[in-house]
């Protein structure tokens, strides 16, 4: 199958004080279309600065990355931003709602960037609400939800525009075990029905849920395994 990301050679480099940090030392990762990827690794060993580059929030030193057949390694901040609204759905574990709109208007919010009109926008943010379980809570505001269901809105809101990629950084980390579990659940359905996702997570039991695991070690990738 051809590959929806392909990471060459990546290096990233950061400068702090008199000393150069190589976060990344060259990675090369192939990501297929529909796969469902979980990114592991120890504090230090380069998951975050690999999953900022992967979701366009930031640009490597060196090495090449194509997002959908585009070289994404080279595209300006405004060019990163419009590919980061059209190809990535992000699932953040603080959720990263607005506390004053609703849950179908915190949905909607990419679909502002995307130029669709307020009553295509609604309509599409309550048919996704209804997909993960919400259609009971569309008018609802975050503090009148639980964590779990704040997390729905948040996993809806990324998939509002019908993005290539799900980017999920440790999405369970404010739940407890139950409501985790059940998020996890509904990654397996999203999955299911075709899209791809990337997990970004340090816990071994939220990994199991992919169907793909990549360890990364120092900079590098230590492992690379179908579970």
């Amino acid at each position: 199958m051809e590959s929806l990301l392909r990471l060459k050679s990546i290096e990233r480099h950061f400068i702090v004080g008199r000393e150069i940090v190589r976060a990344l030392r060259g990675i090369d990762l192939d990501i297929t279309k529909s796969e469902y990827v979980a990114l592991m690794g120890p504090s230090g060993s380069g998951k975050s600065t690999l999953m900022n580059i992967l979701g366009c929030l930031d640009t490597p030193t060196g090495g090449s990355y194509w997002l959908n057949n585009q070289d994404v390694s080279q595209m300006t901040d405004d060019e990163l931003a419009e590919v980061r609204n059209r190809e990535i759905g992000f699932v953040f574990q603080t959720f990263n709602l607005l506390p004053r709109y609703s849950a179908a208007e915190n949905v909607a919010l990419p679909l502002i960037y995307a130029g669709m009109s307020k009553i295509d926008r609604i309509n599409r943010a309550q048919e996704v609400l209804v997909n993960v379980g919400l259609g009971d809570r569309l008018k609802h505001n975050p503090n009148e939800l639980s964590g779990g269901q704040r997390q729905r809105v948040a996993i809806a809101r990324a998939l509002v525009n019908k993005p290539s990629i799900i980017l999920a950084d440790e999405p369970t980390g404010n739940l407890d075990s139950k409501t985790s579990e059940e998020i996890m659940e509904l990654f397996a359905e999203i999955h299911h029905l075709g899209n791809t996702i990337i997990v970004v997570t340090h816990e071994e039991d939220i990994a199991a849920h992919a169907k793909r695991v990549v360890r990364l070690r120092d900079g590098l990738i230590e492992s690379d395994t179908t579970p």
